[in-house]
This record gives C-alpha cells, sequence and structure tokens, in this order.
C-alpha cells in the first residue's frame, strides 16, 4: 500500500466528510492547509487535528465560490506546504431544494455555480499545478446523483453529473503525468446538508465515508461509490428504462 499523504490541501474543509477525512489522514508528519469560508470553525477543526495527531495544521479563510480567488488559493497552498501537495481534496458543495427553486432560474444558476462552475476552476488550476508536479492525488467528492438525472433532484444532479464527467477527463489529462484524480461518489451521508431529509437507516456516517477514502485514496483507485453498496444500487438505477424511471418518484 502507498504511503499516506504529507502535504494535504482540504477545500471545504469544515465539511463534515472533509472533517473526518482529515482525521483519518491525520498523523505526526503530516502538513494542512484547510480552506473555508468560517474562520472560527477553521480554527477548532486545525487545533482537533493537531491535538489528536502532532499534526501540522494551518488555515485560510476564504470563499471558495469566488473564482477570481482561485489562483491564490494555490499561491497560499505552495507557500504554507511547500511545491509538492500530495493531495488535494475538494469536499464543499450545496444541496438545493428541487421544488422552490426549480421555477426560479437564478436560484438554479447560483447552485450550478456552487456545485460545478467554482469546482472546475479549481479543478483546473489544480491540473496545471499536478501536470508540472507529476506527482500526488486530487480527490473530489462529487455524488451518486451524478449517475442519472431526478425529477426530485435533477439541478444537483446535472451539477454533480458535469463535475464527475470534468474529473473524469482530468484523469485521463493528469495520467501521464503520475497524478491520481479520484472521483468520489457518495450516496446519503448523515451531515448537516442533508439533515432535512428523511434519511431513514440509510444514511452513513462520515467516518465510514472517510475509511473508504483513505483507503481508495492509498490503493490509488480512479472512482468511489461509498459505501459501497452504493454501486449496486446505482447500476439498477442506470439501466431502469427511461418509460418506467420518468414515472418514478425518486
Amino acid at each position: 500500500m502507498n504511503p499516506q499523504p504529507v502535504t494535504i490541501l482540504v477545500l471545504g474543509a469544515t465539511s463534515a466528510i472533509a472533517q473526518a477525512t482529515c482525521r483519518k489522514l491525520a498523523h505526526k508528519d503530516a502538513r494542512f492547509l484547510l480552506v473555508g469560508r468560517d474562520e472560527q470553525r477553521l480554527k477548532s477543526i486545525a487545533v482537533d487535528l493537531e491535538q489528536r495527531s502532532l499534526c501540522q495544521a494551518n488555515i485560510l479563510e476564504t470563499e471558495l465560490t469566488v473564482i477570481s480567488g482561485h489562483a491564490a488559493i494555490l499561491e497560499k497552498a505552495s507557500s504554507t506546504l511547500g511545491e509538492t501537495i500530495d493531495l488535494s481534496l475538494i469536499a464543499y458543495g450545496t444541496l438545493p431544494d428541487q421544488l422552490a427553486t426549480q421555477d426560479n432560474p437564478e436560484a438554479i444558476l447560483e447552485s450550478l455555480h456552487t456545485n460545478f462552475n467554482s469546482v472546475a476552476s479549481l479543478l483546473t488550476h489544480l491540473a496545471m499545478h499536478y501536470e508540472k508536479q507529476k506527482s500526488g492525488t486530487i480527490a473530489v467528492i462529487t455524488s451518486v446523483a451524478a449517475d442519472r438525472g431526478r425529477k426530485t433532484l435533477y439541478t444537483y444532479c446535472a451539477a454533480k453529473a458535469g463535475i464527475s464527467a470534468f474529473a473524469d477527463g482530468i484523469r485521463g489529462r493528469l495520467f501521464p503525468h503520475n497524478v491520481q484524480v479520484l472521483n468520489i461518489k457518495p450516496g446519503i451521508v448523515d451531515t448537516p446538508m442533508t439533515a432535512h431529509l428523511g434519511k431513514g437507516d440509510i444514511a452513513a456516517k462520515p467516518s465510514e465515508v472517510a475509511e473508504d477514502i483513505q483507503r481508495a485514496i492509498l490503493k490509488k483507485k480512479d472512482v468511489l461509490y461509498t459505501p459501497k453498496k452504493w454501486w449496486a444500487i446505482l447500476f439498477v438505477i442506470r439501466h431502469i428504462p427511461e418509460w418506467i424511471f420518468k414515472r418514478l418518484t425518486i
């Protein structure tokens, strides 16, 4: 198995999955740059990581959806972590209420900007960095929602499908340069973003997802469905005939 990453850039570090993943990846030699828009939460996460593992955790408060600031984030990462960034994890997004926004073009475009445009911009900056670096891992959290548009969630599905395809394309671009691009597709996870959903027993814990992410990074996987049961669930969903699927409320 490959060694644990040492220098780690986390974009959207306050998300529940990102926090759990950082705890899995933290070790005494690790150096983190935690990026997000809530300075107090970032500080709290950094202190927690340092106390747990004696690692070094730095923070950067910024708004990730502001594309004009993305080049500065990479510059900060290089100055903080060094020119070699072993792992970059993109772990932020929003889950729009489809019924509340579907007749509001401005709300839809805002959601698409957060979940697709800004993430695509960050992936592009990371791709340029890793193409020169010729090593390391870019990991981006998309969703099982990327696999098929659903009438109850199609704005979110569209953004995740777009960024999933974008990440898969970047994987092909960076493969000759010895760079792993991991497309992480979680199912329903028990996080603040999904708090309003009736999840029942199907929701995974962030710690379970984090363990799968850590394993996928170390094993140099391309695509991760997590928990693994979602691969089978989505296989079935992808193969439901459209004349049936359009009648379903899922």
